[in-house]
C-alpha cells in the first residue's frame, strides 16, 4: 500500500470503489495519489458507525468522533480527491474539496470519473491558504477539516495552520493524515499546532490493517480555548 506510479488507484470504501486517476509526471504534487489520503479514508471506514448512531460502549472508541450526521466538512489540499470522496461515501455529505488552481483539473477529472459512484457532483473550490477572502468565501466554521499529506514545504506551514484554525469550529476537529517530508517543515508545523490545537495521535493498531502504512500517522486536532483578557 505504498506510493505507486500506476495511472489509476482503486480505493474501496464500504460497498463502493473509487477509481482515482493520477499524473505523476506533473510538476504539482497534488496530481498524485499519496498513501496518506488512503490511510485516512480507510481509518474512518473501519470505525465510522454504519448507522451513524453512536453506541456507548467500548467496542468502537471513534463512534462519536465519526458521527457525521448534520456535519459540515472541508478538505485542504484535496489533490485527486481521494479523502474528500471517501468521507462523502462514509456519510459526510456536506463537504467541499479545495486546492490550488493548477491542481483543479486533476480534481475535477476525478470527481467526474467517480460521479456514478458518488451519485452527484461534489462541491469544490480554489483555496490558497494565505488568501483570507477565499477562506471566508467557504463560509466557516466547519465541524471537520480534512487534510492528508499537506506538510512538505516550510514556507506554507504558517498559512496552513492559520487556515485550519480559521476553518474549524471551536468544538470541531481536524483529521490529519501525516507523513514526514521535511524536517524543517515538520518541526515548525508541530510547534505551531501545539499553540493552536490539542493534538491526539491515533494508535497505529487502530488504523485499517490493510492500510497501516508504517510511515503514515493519523492525528486528531481540537482547537484550544482562547483565554480572553478583561478589557481586550
Amino acid at each position: 500500500m505504498k506510493f505507486t506510479d500506476s495511472p489509476v488507484i482503486e480505493l474501496p470504501v464500504r460497498n463502493s470503489l473509487l477509481s482515482l486517476q493520477q499524473d505523476n509526471g506533473s510538476m504539482h504534487v497534488g496530481t498524485s495519489v499519496w498513501p496518506c489520503s488512503l490511510v485516512l479514508v480507510r481509518f474512518a471506514d473501519r470505525w465510522a458507525p454504519l448507522t451513524q448512531i453512536p453506541i456507548d460502549n467500548n467496542s468502537n472508541p471513534y463512534s462519536h468522533l465519526l458521527d457525521f450526521r448534520g456535519k459540515r466538512a472541508v478538505e485542504l489540499g484535496a489533490g485527486c480527491g481521494a479523502a474528500g470522496m471517501g468521507f462523502y461515501l462514509l456519510g459526510l455529505t456536506d463537504i467541499v474539496l479545495t486546492d490550488i488552481a493548477p491542481v483543479m483539473p486533476a480534481l475535477k477529472r476525478n470527481l467526474k470519473r467517480n460521479k456514478p459512484v458518488l451519485a452527484k457532483a461534489l462541491k469544490h473550490s480554489i483555496l490558497y491558504w494565505n488568501n483570507l477572502d477565499q477562506i471566508n468565501s467557504l463560509n466557516p466554521p466547519f465541524d471537520f477539516v480534512l487534510a492528508a499529506d499537506v506538510v512538505y514545504i516550510e514556507e506554507t506551514v504558517g498559512p496552513l495552520v492559520s487556515t485550519m484554525e480559521a476553518l474549524v469550529s471551536d468544538d470541531g476537529v481536524v483529521l490529519l493524515a501525516y507523513q514526514l517530508r521535511s524536517p524543517e517543515a515538520d518541526k515548525l508545523f508541530w510547534e505551531m499546532c501545539e499553540e493552536a490545537f490539542h493534538v491526539d495521535k491515533v494508535p497505529h493498531e487502530d488504523l485499517h490493517p490493510e492500510y497501516a502504512y508504517e510511515e503514515t500517522d493519523v492525528y486528531i486536532l481540537r482547537k484550544k480555548t482562547k483565554i480572553r483578557v478583561e478589557g481586550s
